[in-house]
């Protein structure tokens, strides 16, 4: 959200105001004028206190009396709408100041999520915009309270790290838009297992597209977002709308680390479906400890990797 090179005057009168000089200047009456408008006359009077909007239509009747033209009082009165909105939206950024010192701006601005500043008030326009909501409470409402009871969004309360790991969430799901999915085929998946292990045991320079081609066949998204500083997060699987997004942060070059955690989100989609969603190395109020560890044994039979994580020779 940058307003650079654009002008935007302090103060805006409304219409009303040039309204009130015509009528001094023609020596017309709030009466007169209100009959030769065919408007009621409290309707004129609120015009003229500014506390109410000049219609499409109120223009056209006031051109005939005033001769001033109508779309002289339409554009007026659409900049002074435009500066009233502006107004509430700097007290909207003004009252949110302080969550938006809770993320981690300068890490997620290096990895160009947001544009890169050192002013408060634009780092806070800019996570508003960046997160999609009108203001800091529709961020605590998604990803705090989870008012909006959709597969995508959970309780991120008793979190370490909220605000950071809600931005990585976010990326994902801006990544996701990117992608065109089919529609999710949970037996072309499991078909798809053996060739996945395939990947991990060859272990080609391009594995990780491979990967995302294989799952995305059977309509499951794969994506790698960087892993923010002090967020211990190391996947996430979730549904945006019917689509599975498994969401990592495990490097590529971990290979062991990659493929179980990879395998265990899997297990996620296969055996949990749409309604759980999970967030690795994460304490949530959602988390069920059964359905980790069912995961959890799911990846180890895909990948022969324990606890150590050390590829079994068995």
């Amino acid at each position: 959200m940058t307003l650079e090179n654009q002008y935007f005057p302090d103060v805006v009168f409304h219409p009303g105001s040039t309204l009130e000089e015509k009528l001094q200047e023609m020596g017309m009456s709030i009466k007169e004028f209100a009959l030769r408008t065919g408007k009621p006359e409290k309707t004129i009077i609120a015009v003229l206190k500014g506390t109410s909007a000049i219609t499409q239509e109120m223009a056209i009747k006031f051109e005939n009396v005033t001769q001033i033209p109508a779309n002289f009082w339409m554009r007026n009165q659409q900049r002074y709408d435009e500066f009233k909105t502006r107004k509430k939206l700097k007290a909207v950024i003004t009252n949110a100041l302080p969550w938006a010192k809770e993320f981690p701006y300068a890490e997620i601005a290096k990895l160009n999520w947001v544009p890169t500043t050192r002013n408060a008030e634009e780092k806070t326009a800019n996570l508003l915009s960046y997160f999609g909501v009108a203001s800091h409470s529709a961020w605590e409402k998604l990803y705090i309270e989870s008012v909006l009871k959709v597969a995508a969004y959970t309780s991120l309360k008793h979190t370490h790290q909220p605000h950071a790991i809600s931005a990585w969430l976010r990326q994902g799901e801006l990544q996701a838009r990117q992608i065109e999915a089919p529609v999710f085929d949970l037996k072309k998946l499991k078909n798809n297992i053996p060739v996945m292990r395939q990947l991990m045991i060859m272990k080609p320079a391009d594995f990780f597209v491979q990967l995302q081609n294989v799952c995305l066949q059977a309509g499951v998204i794969l994506l790698f977002t960087p892993k923010l500083p002090k967020v211990p997060l190391s996947g996430s699987t979730r549904w945006l709308n019917n689509t599975p997004l498994i969401q990592l942060t495990t490097p590529y070059k971990k290979n062991d680390n990659f493929w179980f955690t990879f395998f265990h989100e899997l297990g996620h989609i296969i055996l949990h479906g749409k309604k759980y969603i999970s967030l690795e190395n994460v304490n949530f109020a959602a988390a069920d400890p059964e359905k980790e560890e069912e995961a959890n044994q799911f990846a180890m039979a895909q990948t022969g990797l324990g606890k150590n994580l050390e590829l079994s020779t068995k």
